[in-house]
């Protein structure tokens, strides 16, 4: 898996919940895809904010401070992945 990160994209955050069902499949994605991407792209700040309840959700920060979300309530890891892959294009 590759994803690389730059450009115009200034900054990723995913939030989500330690233990409801809704961010299930990010945690997973997190677990099995984070340190991949952080080494791929090791000066690229990925910043992971957990909370209890919270919805999950993908922030993207671009350049001139111009920001893109996407939900990511109940998707697989796979599913987290290409959300992702949507806001880095």
């Amino acid at each position: 898996m590759s994803l690389r990160l730059g450009g115009a994209l200034r900054e990723l955050r995913i939030h989500l919940c330690q233990t409801s069902k809704q961010s299930e499949g990010v945690r997973e994605f997190i677990k099995n895809n984070y340190v991949n991407i952080k080494k791929e792209n090791p000066n690229f700040p990925i910043l992971i904010r957990e909370c209890s309840g919270v919805q999950p959700r993908v922030w993207a920060r671009y350049d001139k401070g111009a920001e893109r979300s996407a939900a990511l309530t109940n998707l697989a890891a796979g599913d987290v992945l290409a959300t992702i892959k949507q806001l880095v294009k």
